[in-house]
């Protein structure tokens, strides 16, 4: 920045005379008024002189001039906290975490505010990874001050009942809430300081059997599959009735194409809770995926009588309606799965199943076809009665196992083999 007045003003920050920067910033904005970094120095000007108001003021004009500023969103987040505006202080240092995930000290500021919100189990999360930040920098006076400061809010274990035990020393008051709390981190977009608390507790205890199965949705939401299923076999080792691990297990075992696996993983589960909606939504996802469309409509049907606000599970067994040609079901299922998404105001699961619903009810019936259409495909409709739906899926599955034929191949192809197996 060729600005004389602007480098003079950081001078006289550094040399403390804060008015003097205050002035030679306002100077320097005169000549650059659309600088967002003319007014984050004048604002630590303000603020190290002690009017945080201006400062705030200047932080926010900054912030309207560049809005992925990571200096200014935790310079007014420090301000904030000196009003004792927590949410304010909380929005902003957010926001630069998101813009700056290894700033240990913006980590250390939301555990502050966190702990002054009453959120320990938060505040223990952001201290640890300040820790962690603050050690990788080798600033050991700084990891020091964190962990001190972990001690100090740390709820105290009572002492222990028996020898042996599955959970970390930092959560035995209260692991759910603690691991529940790391996984909202991540769902909030703070997937790498979720994983980074997760394996700091199973540093502190490497048979922490909730820490593995955290772990393991962690994996599942970065897309290690392969990560995620080690982890739930540990989870497995150390709790052979764990049904969570047994279910996202099973769901991965599926992806991977392990349908036999999976359709295991989904029964041992469900021999502890058979009433499990969860589980039988799994399991007939998996049935569909087979192929056994009975089957899959069994599932889901049990599932949606226990929870019948499971539009998911109706796409699934509206689509294995179809599949059994049992086309009114389905357009019955399309339809309620689309109301209970409108409701939700979820408008892009809405709009699939308004798509499958109005595919389903596109397809036209054999008499409804021109005589000019291909002929193959007039025969192909013939024999699927009718249903384009399930010819398409045909034609899908074709293309799957014989990639890169020309479309009237697969026809012919589906043809003969149906022809075949019905002697005709």
């Amino acid at each position: 920045m060729d600005n004389e007045d602007f480098r003079q003003g950081i001078a006289k920050a550094a040399q403390k005379d804060y008015k003097g920067a205050i002035d030679l910033f306002s100077r320097s904005l005169q000549a650059d008024p659309y600088s967002a970094e003319i007014y984050y120095r004048r604002g630590l000007a303000y603020f190290d002189a002690g009017d945080i108001h201006n400062a705030i003021s200047d932080y926010t004009r900054s912030i309207d001039l560049f809005s992925d500023g990571f200096e200014a969103h935790y310079a007014r987040a420090l301000a904030r906290l000196g009003l004792k505006n927590l949410p304010g202080a909380l929005a902003d240092v957010d926001r630069a975490i998101m813009l700056n995930e290894k700033s240990a000290s913006a980590y250390e500021l939301r555990g502050i505010l966190h702990r002054k919100q009453g959120k320990i189990d938060l505040a223990l999360i952001d201290f640890k990874q300040a820790a962690n930040l603050f050690l990788e920098k080798k600033d050991a006076e700084s990891c020091r001050r964190c962990l001190e400061k972990v001690e100090q809010i740390k709820p105290k274990a009572p002492p222990p009942v028996e020898t042996r035990s599955t959970l970390s020393p930092v959560t035995k008051t209260n692991p759910k809430g603690f691991y529940t709390a790391l996984l909202d981190r991540a769902e909030n977009g703070d997937l790498y300081g979720a994983m980074k608390e997760v394996e700091w507790a199973l540093q502190l205890d490497d048979r922490d059997a909730d820490a593995y199965c955290c772990r393991g949705l962690l994996r599942c939401k970065r897309g290690d599959d392969r990560g995620a299923i080690s982890d739930f076999n540990q989870v497995l080792k150390l709790d052979a009735d764990n049904a969570t691990a047994y279910r996202n297990r099973g769901k991965l075992r599926s992806k991977m194409g392990d349908f036999g696996g999976a359709i295991s993983d989904f029964n041992k589960a469900l021999n502890a809770n058979e009433d499990d909606a969860l589980l039988l939504e799994a399991r007939g996802k998996t049935y569909l995926d087979m192929g056994e469309y009975q089957k899959a409509v069994d599932d889901l049907t049990r599932a949606l009588k226990i929870d019948p606000d499971r539009p998911t599970a109706l796409l699934d067994r509206g689509l294995a309606f179809a599949r059994l040609e049992e086309m009114q079901r389905a357009r019955e299922d399309y339809q309620r799965a689309a109301t209970k998404y409108c409701e939700r105001g979820d408008w892009d699961n809405y709009q699939n199943a308004l798509d499958r619903l109005k595919k389903l009810q596109a397809a036209p019936a054999p008499t409804e076809r021109s005589s000019s259409e291909n002929p193959l495909k007039q025969r192909l409709l013939m024999l699927v009665g009718g249903h384009w739906e399930l010819a398409e899926r045909l034609i899908e599955q074709a293309k799957y196992f014989y990639p890169g034929m020309p479309e009237d191949w697969y026809i012919e192809k589906i043809v003969y083999d149906l022809e075949r197996d019905r002697d005709l």
